[in-house]
């Protein structure tokens, strides 16, 4: 089974996505901050992919993607970021610090596993 890292700072949205990605047949971790992730990252096996936020209080979702890109273990590693930042900009910025997609918040839900499943699959 394909896991599943999400990092999202807002519980009903954590609850929500842990809910479409487990019933899709995701093995799902959830962390509320990019500080935890970046924890949990380094006591954990490595996911398959990590669902990211960009607005999180302290660390930004954005900073924690450089962070992993910059660690020769997880440099290939799927990020696909999940944001209410809509923008053309804010979409080419995340792509620009390493993310490999981007869905926009409120998203559809089947939109969000296909594209998770895009890329473990």
């Amino acid at each position: 089974m394909k896991s599943i890292l999400v990092v999202e700072d807002t519980q009903a949205e954590r609850l929500l996505i842990s809910a479409l990605l487990t019933h899709a047949g995701f093995t799902v971790s959830v962390t509320d901050s990019s500080e935890s992730a970046w924890e949990w990252l380094h006591n954990n096996p490595q996911p398959d992919l990590i669902l990211l936020d960009i607005i999180m209080p302290g660390e930004s979702g954005l900073d924690l993607c450089r962070k992993i890109r910059a660690h020769e273990n997880w440099q290939n590693l799927p990020i696909l970021f999940c944001s209410s930042k809509a923008e053309d900009f804010d979409r080419f910025w995340a792509l620009r610090q390493g993310g490999n997609d981007y869905i926009t918040k409120p998203f559809v839900p089947q939109q969000l596993v296909d594209t998770v499943e895009r890329y473990v699959n």
